[in-house]
């Protein structure tokens, strides 16, 4: 484990902690596969409601520093609510040819008022750990380990927050895995707009960019290095050779994408936190079948009548996801 806090660069460890589950989880295959099965046949039209998420944050330090004020931590809070609402008003930055693919998910956080015990709560615990820096391994979700268990992820978006070592920013837990391990974590250097929040990760994007793999969004270069054959499995997202780093200029070309290019400014790439400003329809589609699906339990009513899905046509399907 790293033993001195690192530079931190937009790293996120969420495709090494799935294929991690893949080859030591019994059942996460078969569940991710059904999920994405789901999600593929599903033809429900969009949703129309605002839905809410209850949201618990775990901030687990060492250091003083690391120990976020409520501040910091609701300016994430903040961030999250304009982003998946398409209320930042850095979205006006969209290029021209991109700006009709932008779109409203629909969906609300706020930090729980209430505890798995039923008690009041402001949605915030604090862990002070004997660990200097936690990696993509899980660690931290765990009191055993020196970070904190979870809340039941039936019921909350568990997100920890705490130093993490070799560059990493975030990384998330798709649904279909373990309870004990479900939600996002983010380095504190890289959560809300201020505090130990540090540029150019200042934005609160960290968290977005992991609750859309929460969500079961995937990069949207689609996993495959620099090459031109991976897949997001959304419809909307033009193909791109890997992921964008720093602040790209419109329009950036890769696997023969031009005029327009890369859609470098989408949430689910690795751009600067003042380059990150949204998300697509297809994406929100995406967000919708998992609350209607796996992250149903989250949500006071459900966001669609029970029932299965309707058949989808042959030519309007997407490959499923490994």
């Amino acid at each position: 484990m790293p033993e001195e806090p690192q530079e931190i660069t937009r790293w996120c460890g969420t495709m090494p902690m799935h294929h991690h589950l893949l080859e030591t989880r019994p059942g996460y295959a078969r569940a991710r596969a059904e999920i994405e099965e789901r999600t593929r046949s599903r033809r429900r039209p969009r949703r129309e409601t605002v839905v809410t998420v209850p949201v618990v944050v775990h901030i687990v330090w060492q250091h003083e520093a690391e120990n976020l004020a409520e501040e910091q931590i609701h300016s994430q809070i903040d961030v999250l609510n304009a982003d998946f609402r398409m209320r930042n008003p850095d979205i006006a930055s969209v290029p021209e040819p991109f700006a009709g693919l932008v779109a409203d998910a629909r969906v609300e956080f706020a930090l729980a008022d209430v505890d798995p015990a039923g008690e009041a709560t402001i949605g915030i615990t604090r862990t002070r750990t004997e660990t200097v820096l936690f990696d993509a391994d899980d660690t931290v979700k765990h009191t055993a380990s020196g970070g904190v268990d979870a809340w039941p992820a039936d019921r909350y978006l568990n997100i920890w927050v705490c130093p993490l070592g070799g560059g990493l920013l975030g990384y998330a837990q798709f649904p279909g895995g373990p309870m004990e391990t479900d939600g996002i974590v983010v380095d504190h250097r890289g959560f809300g707009t201020v505090g130990t929040a540090t540029a150019p990760f200042d934005g609160g994007r960290t968290a977005v960019h992991e609750i859309g793999h929460w969500f079961n969004l995937r990069h949207i270069w689609g996993d495959d290095g620099e090459g031109c054959s991976g897949e997001d499995h959304v419809a909307d997202t033009p193909n791109q050779g890997g992921p964008n780093r720093g602040r790209p200029e419109f329009p950036n070309i890769s696997c023969d994408n031009a005029p327009h290019g890369d859609l470098f400014m989408n949430f689910m790439d690795y751009s600067d936190d003042a380059v990150s400003v949204m998300f697509t329809e297809g994406q929100t589609e995406r967000m919708d079948a998992c609350l209607a699906g796996p992250r149903s339990t989250l949500l006071s009513e459900p966001v669609e009548p029970e029932g299965p899905a309707e058949p989808a046509e042959p030519d309007d399907v997407t490959p499923a996801a490994a």
